[in-house]
């Protein structure tokens, strides 16, 4: 049985607070990438890029990383490209806000740093995830949180713009 922690207005406002903490941090969105992980992140980072946008001045460009072929459990399981790596410019010396809709191992995001490489050495990146639900294998910390929802290692989680369902 499913139960909702959040709802679409919930998941809406949690992006828009987001947005203003990624420009206050980052003194507004010049030189602003943000780039979405396939496939749960992208949503959230096409979301939270036009919060940006309304803020700032400057256009925040937006991007979509898989990171299938640079994870650490290739020989756990079977690789699965989730979709297309579209990154439209170089990442050099520019800020990127890496997202994510749920944080559970770090192990993705561990992979994205990696496969962020091939697209040039941002300045910084900062991560922005919707939901935080702890049991952290490497030490990965977000900078930017919609919600911290602690829960059990077999409990799923699914983060969508109409709102956070625990199974």
């Amino acid at each position: 049985m499913s139960r909702q922690v959040l709802s679409a207005d919930d998941v809406r406002r949690a992006i828009t607070r987001i947005a203003h903490e990624i420009a206050e941090r980052n003194h507004g969105t010049a030189g602003l990438v943000v780039v979405g992980l396939q496939r749960g992140g992208v949503w959230m980072a096409s979301t939270l890029a036009d919060a940006l946008q309304r803020i700032g001045e400057d256009p925040v460009p937006i991007g979509t990383l898989d990171v299938s072929f640079h994870r650490d459990d290739v020989g756990l399981r079977p690789i699965v490209p989730g979709s297309v790596t579209d990154i439209p410019l170089s990442l050099d010396g520019r800020i990127v806000a890496l997202v994510d809709d749920v944080l559970f191992t770090g192990r993705t995001v561990r992979a994205a740093l990696e496969a962020l490489n091939e697209y040039g050495r941002p300045e910084a990146v900062q991560l922005a995830v919707m939901v935080d639900r702890g049991h952290r294998e490497l030490p990965i910390r977000p900078d930017y949180v919609g919600k911290n929802l602690p829960t059990s290692r077999d409990e799923d989680v699914r983060a969508t713009a109409e709102g956070v369902l625990i199974s």
